[in-house]
C-alpha cells in the first residue's frame, strides 16, 4: 500500500488544490470528499472512485474494503497531510477522489409524474445545500440550477448539503434552457414571485410539476414571471416580504407532497 508523509509531496499539492480552485476540478473532473457518510452516499448515487486517502488511527484499511467494492487506489496518509487536506473541524480521517458527474438536462430521468424544484442564481453554498437537503428529505425527481454561480463541487456545498449533493438528480443550465426543457417535457412549473401572483395553496401541484425559486434579494428574473403556468406567492403576515430560499423551497415542496399524498 501506497503511503504519503510529506504535505510537499505532489499528488497532495494537487489535492489541496481541488479544495481551494474551481478551476482545477473543472480541468481534471474530479473533485475531494470528506467523511464516511458522504463518501457512502457518493457510491450510492453513482459516483465513481479513484483514491482513498485515510488516517490509520481513525479508519482501517477493512472499513475501507467493506465501503468501495470497485478498484481504486488507497494511500496511507500521517495526520500532518490529513489536517492539510481535510476541510472539516470533525476528524473522521478518510478522504476520496471522486469523479464529478455531467450535470446536463439531457441526462436527466424522471418519472412519469415528476416534482422538480429550480433554483435560480443561487450562490451561497450555505443555501445551495440547505436546497439539496430538502429535496433529498422529499425525495424529488431532480434540482435544476439556472444560471448557476458557483461550482457545485465546491467543498463548502459537499459539507453543508450533508452528502445530498450525491443523493439528487441534479443538472444545470441557463433559465432559457430551462424553461425550454420543461415546456419540451410538459411540466407545468409555479415561479415563487411577488408580482401578479397568487397564494401558493390554491393551485393544483398533483401533475408535473416543477416550483421554481430565486435568491432572496433579486427573486427571479422577468423570463420565469412571463412564462410560468402560474407565479405563486407565500402569504407573509410579518414585517418582511421575504424569506431564506431554502425555507421557502421547503414550504412548496411540501405543499405539493401533501396534496400528493407524500
Amino acid at each position: 500500500m501506497k503511503q504519503i508523509t510529506s504535505i510537499q509531496n505532489p499528488f497532495i499539492k494537487s489535492l489541496v488544490l481541488l479544495q481551494e480552485k474551481s478551476k482545477a476540478r473543472k480541468q481534471t473532473g474530479t473533485f475531494l470528499i470528506e467523511g464516511l457518510r458522504e463518501i457512502s452516499l457518493a457510491i450510492k448515487g453513482g459516483y465513481e472512485i479513484e483514491t482513498v486517502l485515510f488516517l490509520p488511527e481513525l479508519v482501517s484499511e477493512s472499513e475501507i474494503n467493506k465501503l468501495i467494492k470497485n478498484p481504486f487506489q488507497i494511500i496511507e496518509i500521517n495526520k500532518e497531510v490529513y489536517q492539510k487536506l481535510a476541510y472539516r473541524d470533525t476528524t473522521e480521517g478518510i478522504l476520496a477522489v471522486a469523479k464529478s458527474k455531467s450535470l446536463k438536462l439531457s441526462d436527466l430521468k424522471l418519472s412519469d409524474n415528476p416534482l422538480i424544484l429550480v433554483v435560480e442564481s443561487l450562490e451561497k453554498p450555505g443555501n445551495i445545500g440547505a436546497v439539496l437537503r430538502t429535496a433529498d428529505a422529499a425525495n424529488l425527481d431532480a434540482v435544476l440550477i439556472a444560471n448557476p454561480k458557483s461550482d457545485l463541487y465546491n467543498p463548502n456545498i459537499v459539507r453543508s448539503s450533508v452528502g445530498c449533493l450525491f443523493t439528487n438528480q441534479i443538472a444545470t443550465g441557463t433559465t432559457t434552457e430551462i424553461i425550454s426543457f420543461l415546456k419540451e417535457k410538459k411540466i407545468n412549473f409555479y415561479s415563487a414571485t411577488l408580482q401578479n401572483s397568487t397564494s401558493y395553496h390554491t393551485q393544483n401541484f398533483t401533475t408535473p410539476t416543477a416550483l421554481v425559486v430565486g435568491t432572496e434579494a433579486t427573486g427571479l428574473t422577468q423570463e420565469w414571471r412571463d412564462n410560468a403556468t402560474q407565479n405563486i406567492i407565500i402569504p407573509m403576515q410579518g414585517e418582511i416580504d421575504s424569506m431564506n430560499v431554502s425555507v421557502a423551497a421547503a414550504i412548496l415542496i411540501f405543499e405539493a407532497k401533501r396534496q400528493r399524498g407524500f
